[in-house]
């Protein structure tokens, strides 16, 4: 699956480094040997995973804003890379009903900025553009959602991941197939993991609960989503990354990553285990009036599995069991990068060990 030979020494720009799924990327990188070049704004939160892990020590940093145009095209043709991951992106679903253009900006002109700047790369063989699970047009439908299902989106957030996936599917059929370049869209579930302290986010508030010994407030407990450690997720990334390279229009199109079929759970299964983990905490209900969210979300990855042999590795009960040894491990002042270099090593052996 992830081949680190094949990363060693390659040259790549990671947007969006700084964030919480960037600096796990950023370090799995750099692990493999790769020369990494990261193009992003400061890091989002405080504490944030980008600095407690000391991820700009090992990457080229430089900070900036996708939206900036000129800054973006110079510092991506200045590094000349062979592969673009691109991540940079406004998030949450929340914040997209309270910045609804800014979500807009970023998500849909900020992708386009960065493939058009992509285009001109003279090495560039492959682009990874990342969006979502909410890209799809949520009917609360019991079976996962296929990659040919219609882009749509109630909130802000998903219909501009709606729109990014039409920018990088013009962008594929206009310029990047006559250039040889592949360029692919990656869908992934929601993604949990150590080092994310991002606002509106379940694990996030869970373990901000925890840590402060009070009830962790719940908005919807029966909302069903397909959970997923970080690493599952980048794992595809990569792969897809690995096969865009040898193929470019083999492989250029949109992808899903999600988890094993049983572990699209709804929110108060995640609670019941996680407070099981951490001594003396519980939960309640918040009946305060909140914009709307989906209520039922799952993927069907079937197609990854089948052609870029591509499948999760980690069952949910272990990822949270992974969650609360990171997050403990923090507390108590231990090395994070080093942690986070070691929770990667894990994940590789046990993908290799599935794989055979």
């Amino acid at each position: 699956m992830v081949n680190p030979d094949f990363w060693r020494n390659k040259r790549v720009f990671v947007t969006g480094h700084t964030g919480f799924k960037g600096s796990w990327l950023s370090i799995w990188l750099h692990l493999m040997g790769a020369k990494v070049k990261g193009y992003a704004l400061i890091p989002p939160t405080t504490p944030s995973l980008y600095n407690e892990a000391k991820v700009g020590s090992l990457v080229e940093s430089e900070i900036g804003d996708i939206r900036d145009f000129e800054q973006l095209k110079s510092s991506i043709l200045a590094f000349e890379p062979e592969i673009l991951i691109h991540m940079a992106a406004q998030p949450l679903v929340r914040l997209s009903y309270r910045e609804p253009l800014e979500t807009y900006d970023i998500n849909v002109m900020g992708t386009a900025k960065v493939l058009e700047a992509a285009k001109v790369c003279k090495y560039l063989k492959a682009i990874v553009s990342v969006t979502t699970d909410k890209c799809y047009e949520n009917k609360e439908w019991e079976w996962g959602y296929r990659e040919d299902e219609p882009m749509g989106g109630f909130d802000p957030y998903s219909s501009s991941k709606g729109c990014a996936e039409l920018v990088t599917s013009a962008y594929r059929r206009s310029f990047m197939q006559e250039k040889g370049i592949g360029l692919a869209s990656a869908r992934a579930g929601n993604v949990i993991g150590g080092g994310d302290w991002a606002d509106d986010r379940l694990i996030p508030d869970i373990l901000s609960a925890f840590e402060r010994n009070e009830p962790v407030v719940i908005r919807n407990p029966k909302s069903t989503r397909p959970w997923q450690h970080v690493l599952e997720p980048l794992s595809g990334y990569l792969v897809l990354a690995q096969k865009l390279y040898e193929e470019p229009t083999k492989y250029a199109e949109g992808w899903n990553f999600g988890p094993f079929e049983g572990d699209a759970k709804p929110v108060d299964w995640i609670l019941s285990k996680m407070t099981a983990l951490w001594p003396n905490s519980s939960w309640k209900l918040d009946n305060d009036a909140h914009p709307h969210e989906a209520g039922y979300l799952k993927l069907d990855v079937s197609k990854a599995k089948k052609h870029l042999g591509w499948g999760p590795t980690w069952r949910l009960e272990q990822t949270l069991t992974r969650i609360i040894l990171w997050q403990q491990a923090w507390l108590n002042k231990h090395d994070m990068q080093k942690a986070c270099a070691e929770e990667i090593n894990d994940y590789m052996r046990d993908m290799n060990n599935a794989d055979n």
